[in-house]
């Protein structure tokens, strides 16, 4: 039998938290996916149905270039929309190619929850204990947690840094250190020591600089090629970046606000709207009252929860008057319209400014 050898789609630096816990609780190699290009989304597109979303062929150009390297492990997680219905699909697209893989599914009766996951687990590794793989689970999260508070501080501020790339450089220093995590107390002594570098970084930021909210699908929040790099682009017309989506607010705190953002939000929402559509109306009105001065809104093309909830936006924003620009990414996108509705938009704001 060959060496188990697992793989996992790419998602923004999610794949150290996630590397660091398969390797932790399975007896196999990880092997994190080639960084994406062109040719993974050309790969993905070839073999993907027309009109399937953006995040299912950039899935698939994945799990084709991780097999073509030698993965023979595939893990997939999914729900909330049709995302939930990925794998399978997948998963047959991949046999019918001819590749010879094992594919692990994370989630139960169409979920993921902490035993669905320790149930895929046992599969690679009989000798798992659940304590260890729970304590494991554990350190991962705080590890995720701690990732996506950083970050959040970065988007904050890092359009205003006096020395080009330093928060990217730290950044990058600070992700190396979490891969060599020991247990809690080294992971929580490294999140302290880099959270007190980070805000020493010198920054020239003006009080009244311009604010931008992005809002959309999962997706194409988290992983940052799929958007063409929009925060960093953002960033280079020294702007002040917030962004709400990230795994912290998807595994933990989603569930708990439902209710909460129901009540904010009744004057133009009965029910749920699916995946992060709820969610997507209360962020615009959370942005309007925090007078940030325009949002955009960013999802792959076809994501049906999104097409529900952008009348609903639009008229959130049209009652208080907040400038909303649409982003809808597929295969034929270009780097050059992108950055052109980007100037447009940031040259619109500052004139409104004035």
């Amino acid at each position: 039998m060959p060496k188990p050898i697992i793989s996992f789609p790419h998602l923004g630096n999610y794949s150290i938290p996630i590397t660091f816990f398969l390797e932790k609780t399975t007896n196999a190699e990880v092997m994190i996916a080639p960084p994406i290009t062109k040719k993974t989304i050309e790969l993905g597109s070839k073999y993907s149905p027309d009109f399937v979303c953006l995040p299912f062929k950039y899935n698939l150009g994945n799990f084709i270039e991780s097999l073509e390297t030698g993965a023979n492990i595939l893990v997939q997680a999914g729900g909330g929309c049709r995302y939930g219905c990925y794998g399978e699909v997948q998963k047959q697209i991949l046999k019918d190619l001819g590749y010879n893989f094992e594919f692990l599914s994370l989630m139960d009766n169409g979920k993921v929850s902490i035993f669905s996951i320790y149930k895929a687990l046992k599969k690679l590794n009989k000798n798992l204990f659940f304590l260890k793989y729970f304590y494991y689970l554990l350190l991962t999260m705080l590890m995720l947690f701690f990732m996506d508070k950083i970050e959040n501080f970065i988007r904050l501020n890092i359009g205003f840094e006096t020395i080009k790339n330093s928060f990217k450089t730290k950044e990058k220093e600070m992700l190396n250190q979490f891969k060599q995590t020991k247990g809690f107390l080294s992971l929580i002594y490294n999140y302290l020591k880099y959270k007190s570098q980070f805000k020493h970084i010198k920054i020239n930021k003006p009080k009244d600089c311009l604010k931008i909210g992005i809002i959309g699908e999962l997706y194409t929040s988290m992983e940052q090629f799929s958007s063409y790099f929009i925060e960093e682009n953002l960033a280079k017309f020294n702007i002040q970046v917030k962004r709400f989506t990230n795994l912290t607010y998807l595994l933990v705190k989603k569930k708990l606000v439902k209710k909460k953002l129901l009540r904010e939000v009744k004057k133009y929402v009965t029910y749920d709207l699916g995946a992060d559509g709820l969610d997507n109306v209360a962020r615009a009105k959370y942005l309007i009252k925090k007078k940030y001065d325009g949002i955009i809104h960013i999802k792959p093309f076809g994501c049906t929860p999104e097409i529900g909830a952008i009348p609903i936006i639009n008229k959130v924003c049209k009652d208080y008057k907040m400038p909303i620009i649409y982003f809808s990414f597929d295969a034929q996108n270009s780097d050059e319209g992108i950055k052109t509705r980007l100037e447009a938009l940031v040259d619109m704001l500052e004139r409104k400014r004035k």
